[in-house]
């Protein structure tokens, strides 16, 4: 039996990827994130599956779970908010599974960025303005960050910054990026992106820390700080130019 970890997406229930709600209907065990999931998405489950919310449990209790289920001969679905691949805590999972000898797989999903670039009708890489896109967080007392890692130096590259679990510490995000953006740099907040309650913010630097506070936004939000959020006058991406010799590979 497998267990799949399974990224739900970012909060609407159709959302999630035709692949991961085929496993998800696939799955006699489903430990989901009560807090962050929809729960729209259990409808998804076997009629007769086991549903374990995981919000009040701690790594042992869930790797626990894992392994019992796939021990008793189950597949397990692990429903993760967002996408695996970025602030989701798979790794401790993964690592404890490997000890355990019990096989998994990852089923990726919409990211919480992604969402919310959607919900501003932005692309986040804008020719000749911006290329890159730095996906990150900021320290807080649970996690300190890596050496190299804080905003005042990723700043530096003048790069699309995007934040995750970085809302209630927006005085702080404003701080470390003005000396290296400036006051008049776009920024964007996105809470609760393709929720029903989703809230967007838009506005610079000068001014987003104030939004967000007025509109009481502390958690489930995406921050954007960069130039191609306001890009506007542009050079037309290569990829689709009437120049572009098609011929050649």
């Amino acid at each position: 039996m497998t267990v799949y970890f399974i990224g739900a997406g970012p909060g609407a229930a159709d959302l999630i990827t035709v692949r991961g709600a085929r496993t998800l209907a696939a799955c006699g065990v489903c430990l989901y994130a009560g807090s962050l999931v929809p729960r729209e998405l259990l409808a998804e489950c076997p009629d007769d599956a086991r549903l374990v919310d995981t919000a009040q449990l701690d790594i042992d209790q869930i790797t626990a779970e894992l392994v019992d289920a796939h021990r008793a001969g189950h597949d397990v679905a692990r429903l993760h908010s967002g996408d695996p691949s970025v602030f989701s805590a798979v790794n401790e999972q993964m690592r404890r599974l490997d000890e355990a000898g019990v096989p998994y797989e990852v089923v990726p999903g919409v990211p919480a960025f992604a969402a919310a670039a959607a919900a501003l009708k932005r692309e986040l890489t804008v020719p000749t303005v911006g290329q890159t896109v730095i996906l990150t967080r900021i320290a807080q007392r649970a996690t300190a960050m890596p050496e190299g890692e804080d905003l005042a130096t990723l700043g530096r590259s003048g790069a699309l910054i995007v934040l995750h679990l970085a809302a209630r510490y927006v005085d702080r995000v404003v701080e470390e990026l003005l000396p290296h953006y400036g006051a008049d740099c776009p920024a964007a907040v996105v809470a609760m992106a393709s929720r029903p309650d989703e809230l967007v913010l838009r506005g610079t630097l000068e001014d987003i820390a104030e939004q967000v506070k007025a509109a009481g936004v502390i958690r489930t939000a995406v921050i954007m700080v960069g130039r191609t959020l306001g890009a506007e006058q542009f050079r037309d991406s290569h990829l689709y130019s009437p120049a572009r010799d098609r011929h050649t590979c």
